[in-house]
Formats: C-alpha cells, structure tokens, sequence
C-alpha cells in the first residue's frame, strides 16, 4: 500500500507521476525531431512520404499514451487537505530560488517549534496547577520576616531636596545656566540655556520630569515644537529610573548639553553638516555623538 502523507498526497503515485512527465517530454522531443529530419533514407518520393508518415504516427501515439498516462497518475496522487495547519503558505516551496530565500523551510521549522514549545507549558501548567499555594499562618508569618523590605518610592520630595540637585547639575556645566522658579506651588519650572543655542524649559514634578520644550535661542516659545523637542522627549523616555530620579535628571541634562555643539558637530554616519537644511539634530543616548535624523536608523 502506497505511504501517504498526513496532507493528502500518495508519495508512490507521486514518483510514478514524475517519472511519466520525463517521458511525456522525451516522446514530444522525438515528435519534434522527427518533424525536423523530414523524409530520408529513401530512393523514391512515395517511400520517403510513407516511412515519414508512420514514423510520425507512432510518435504521435506515444505521446498520447504517456498523456493518458500521466492524467491517470495524477488523479491517485491526491492534494494537501484543507485544514493543513499552514494554509497557503505551502506555495512558498514553490520558489525557484529555495536556497536564497528559504521562507518555507524556515516556517516549518518555526512551526514545530511552537508546537513543541505549546506541548512543554502544557506540561509545565499542569505541574505547577499540583502544588498547592495555601500556607499556613506560620509560614507565611517566616516568609514576611526573611523578605527585605522594599525601598519607599515616593514621588513627594522636600523642595530643598530638588534645588541642592539642580544646583549641583548648574555648576557641573559652566556653559549651561539654569534658572528653577515656582509657578505653581512646589512644582518645579526649569529655563536651561545652552550658550547661544538653545533655551529648554523642562516641567518637573518633586524630581521627575513631567515635559521639555526645546527652542531656539532667539525663538519664540509658543511656536510649533521641532525635531530636538521630539527628540528631547524621547530621551525622557529612555532615561527611566524610578528609584534614582537625581541620577536620571543628571543624565538628561548631560544628553542636552551634547547639543552645545548643534552647529558645530558632523553628522556621524554621512560627515555632512547639514542635510535638507537641518544640522544633525539626533545625539545618541549612550555616545552623545551627532547625527541626521534620517542617518540615524
């Protein structure tokens, strides 16, 4: 009994299928080669016509009988189910160029992975659901007293508190000046001016900084924010340390203060100063080094 796959196809009909599609080729090239050579080896017109046409009828009979052939193979071959757990992704395999882009092979095996990958959490799932998470009083009376106390996180801190670190901040950088006011209470309003470049205003809230707007020196600050605002945001975000907020104020105006040189400073992946008529106006997080928005992807 011939194997058949779990898709549907008959692997031995499959063989045989291809074997008759070599041989439906090689019938219609002798076909052709006998249209090619015409009538010879014959001393009269007549002879030549009749050996060529019975040549070319056997040939043409043997054509059909390897057509016949191979539509009576192709219909024990089979097709893949419906429900094949890839659907239409099989005509991947179909790609001339299998060994540039092996998207099917990779998809197979991407495939078993989550199925083996499903099999073993079921597994794991079904241990842990037997252990029992009840605990007596006692115990959990030992687990309170071994677990270290966790580190108060208060976002409430004295105002003199964030005045001595932004002090510090100003007199780490001579040509950055930093002027804290209270608008509104206790919340703190920074106006950052970077030499003659920029002016940031940063909005903190104790010692977390709520938003930055960045601008020119000489521009206005209630016209639409630019790239270095957008990119001052996301620097924010990246500088995250809930338990250390001095720490990520430090970072922050040590990135800013990369841009004392927004004029000055190369683009560092293509060299050039300006592109569009903009300076590289990104500065890496890690490095501090300058470059295009659009070189820096």
């Amino acid at each position: 009994m011939a194997d058949v796959l779990s898709v549907g196809v008959n692997l031995e009909a499959f063989a045989q299928a291809i074997s008759a599609i070599q041989a439906l080729r090689s019938s219609v090239s002798r076909v052709f080669d006998c249209l090619k050579d015409g009538m010879r080896n014959k001393e009269t017109l007549e002879g030549r016509e009749k050996a060529f046409i019975a040549h070319f009828q056997d040939n043409l009979h043997s054509v059909n009988r390897d057509l016949n052939e191979l539509e009576r193979l192709s219909n024990l071959v089979g097709k893949p189910s419906e429900n094949h757990p890839l659907h239409n992704s099989g005509l991947l395999s179909l790609d001339p160029v299998q060994d540039k882009t092996p998207l099917y092979s990779q998809l197979l095996q991407a495939y078993k992975w989550s199925n083996k990958l499903q099999y073993h959490a079921g597994l794991a799932s079904g241990l842990l659901n037997q252990q029992s998470l009840k605990r007596s009083a006692n115990q959990m009376g030992v687990s309170a007293k071994r677990r270290p106390k966790a580190q108060p996180t208060t976002l409430v801190l004295p105002p003199q508190y964030v005045d001595d670190v932004i002090s510090r901040i100003d007199r780490m950088f001579p040509e950055m000046t930093i002027h804290l006011s209270r608008p509104n209470g206790t919340s703190a309003m920074l106006l950052v001016t970077l030499g003659k470049v920029l002016k940031v205003i940063v909005v903190m809230r104790s010692l977390f900084i709520d938003r930055t707007i960045v601008k020119g020196y000489n521009e206005n600050v209630y016209t639409e924010d630019g790239k270095v605002t957008d990119h001052a945001t996301t620097a924010l975000l990246h500088y995250q340390l809930p338990q250390m907020p001095d720490v990520v104020v430090r970072s922050f105006m040590t990135w800013l203060r990369s841009y004392i040189k927004l004029f000055q400073a190369p683009c560092q992946r293509c060299g050039k100063f300006l592109q569009d008529g903009l300076p590289p106006t990104w500065r890496d997080f890690r490095t501090l080094e300058a470059f295009h928005d659009t070189c820096r992807q």
